[in-house]
């Protein structure tokens, strides 16, 4: 199977807007709601927790003002073990995933652990990918960028938010081997701990280029810092996003989309997990959140629940599959 072809299988994002609702939240009010986000400020993960908790506090959704906290390390390993190891049964708490999640737990990234020892929640949307480069780069167009590489692979590397093999690392092959680059294997890639520090470092000139998601560059855009060359998407996105061209425009077949949402702890008891599959469902059917999917760049993807935890499951089973073909995991 081609690479392109098991990425679209393991998302099958563009318009999906599927819906398995739990019943009307039983008797839990979290004391202290926490959102995890497993890596450093300025990411996905951590705009997912801080984006999430201040919408579910505006819409009432939530008791108290949510913490978010920061863990980065292994991809968002460090923060699973947590989980997993210290908070298995705490039911204050959420933690932000994504794609990238998925991912690694596909190539068995998160040492001794699987999917199946947390609760997945519930998807907030879907983030497409983006290819940038520092705004004042002589790089216009994805193709430059890809010709680069092509003559001399060593000329060019790519940084992002998550490890090697990880799904921003992933998005690049997939433009890479549409783009005819025989062996992917070549393009250079520098793992950083989140999207924000991927892009401190291509602001400071270490690499030429990078690989994130829309949510992560908007505000790197908008201060003027970079440029997005590509949007992984199958055609323009609506709004202000409409003036980032497509890999597709520039003849490359390249679709990528990450999917948000969230675990909990594996033994957080049914009414504090209905709970959170509840609220977090009632907010993405709000006018706020439909607002800020707009002003984000997020694409529909509504699951809750077992639908969600069935997703989850295929989209590391896909993944894995990839991962095979490129060899990196046997």
């Amino acid at each position: 199977m081609k690479l392109m072809d098991a990425v679209r299988s393991a998302l099958l994002v563009t318009g999906l807007a599927l819906t398995a609702g739990a019943g009307p939240a039983l008797a839990f009010d979290p004391e202290n709601p926490e959102c995890i986000a497993p890596a450093n400020p300025g990411g996905g993960w951590d705009f997912t927790c801080r984006q999430v908790g201040k919408s579910l506090q505006d819409e009432g959704l939530i008791p108290s003002t949510m913490q978010v906290v920061n863990l980065a390390g292994g991809g968002g390993g460090v923060a699973f073990a947590e989980v997993v190891n210290k908070r298995d049964d705490d039911n204050n708490l959420i933690v932000a995933a994504s794609s990238a999640t998925a991912t690694r737990l596909a190539q068995g990234a998160y040492p001794g652990n699987n999917m199946d020892e947390v609760r997945w929640l519930a998807s907030i949307g879907a983030d497409y990918g983006v290819i940038a480069v520092a705004a004042d780069s002589d790089i216009n167009t994805l193709p430059e960028l890809l010709d680069q590489i092509k003559a001399d692979p060593t000329s060019v590397s790519i940084a992002g938010g998550s490890a090697v093999g990880g799904w921003d690392h992933l998005k690049v092959l997939i433009a890479a081997e549409a783009y005819g680059i025989d062996d992917v294997r070549s393009v250079k890639y520098i793992a950083f701990d989140g999207g924000g520090e991927a892009v401190t470092q291509l602001l400071a000139g270490s690499v030429q280029a990078f690989t994130g998601d829309i949510s992560e560059a908007k505000g790197f855009v908008e201060s003027g810092d970079i440029k997005v060359i590509a949007v992984l998407a199958p055609e323009r996105l609506p709004g202000e996003f409409n003036a980032y061209p497509t890999a597709m425009e520039q003849g490359i077949d390249a679709v990528g989309a990450n999917w948000r949402g969230f675990y909990a702890p594996g033994n957080m008891s049914d009414e504090a997990y209905d709970y959170w599959v509840t609220q977090i469902g009632t907010l993405y059917e709000s006018d706020e959140w439909k607002t800020v999917m707009a002003n984000n760049g997020l694409a529909p993807l509504d699951l809750r629940g077992a639908a969600f935890e069935e997703f989850v499951a295929d989209s590391v089973a896909s993944i894995t599959e990839i991962s095979k073909e490129i060899g990196i995991i046997q």
